[in-house]
């Protein structure tokens, strides 16, 4: 299911307009979200959704998938930066590698497009959206719906981990430039 919502909420940040396109690297569904955050700290959630994938499609026709969905929503939201989950440990080596070549495919596109990639742990995204590093993934999902002001949760929960990405990205950004004006 994908959604194309264009809503705002007020924010404690301060920041100078930014774009970020959040990705939630997955086998089946790659999360996606794009949030703008505006002078002032307002958050607007422009898109989300997840590119879904078919498992009896081979692993290359996947990756190809993901890498021209990724590249797609970059040309058309134009996001100043891309943010994705960091490596984390897994215990099933295969889930792992599969992971991680989707990682390297939606790094591949967002460099392909000139753009930057940061990378963050599961436990700062938590911590940076819920206030909660070990929190729950509903947890995660109620915050972005209220960050955003959204009418509704959105669905699935892969686009709501992606807008919590990008959320994270948005506010280490705006607390990096807020400690370099400091500084300066």
């Amino acid at each position: 299911m994908e959604s194309d919502t264009r809503l705002s909420v007020a924010s404690a940040i301060n920041c100078t307009h930014m774009r970020v396109l959040g990705i939630d690297c997955g086998g089946t569904y790659t999360g996606y979200g794009v949030v703008e955050m505006h002078s002032g700290g307002r958050l607007v959630c422009l898109t989300c959704g997840a590119i879904k994938l078919s498992p009896r499609d081979p692993l290359a026709r996947r990756l190809a998938r993901i890498y021209d969905g990724l590249g797609a929503l970059i040309v058309e939201h134009q996001p100043n930066e891309v943010a994705i989950e960091g490596i984390f440990y897994a215990l099933n080596v295969k889930s792992a590698l599969k992971l991680g070549q989707v990682r390297g495919v939606a790094m591949l596109a967002a460099a392909a497009a000139g753009l930057d990639v940061a990378e963050y742990s599961p436990l700062t995204i938590k911590s940076s959206v819920v206030g909660y590093g070990r929190a729950e993934k509903q947890q995660v999902q109620d915050m972005v719906t209220r960050l955003l002001g959204l009418d509704e949760p959105p669905e699935p929960m892969d686009a709501s981990d992606a807008l919590a990405i990008a959320i994270c990205h948005l506010h280490t950004a705006a607390t990096l430039a807020r400690q370099g004006a400091v500084a300066r």
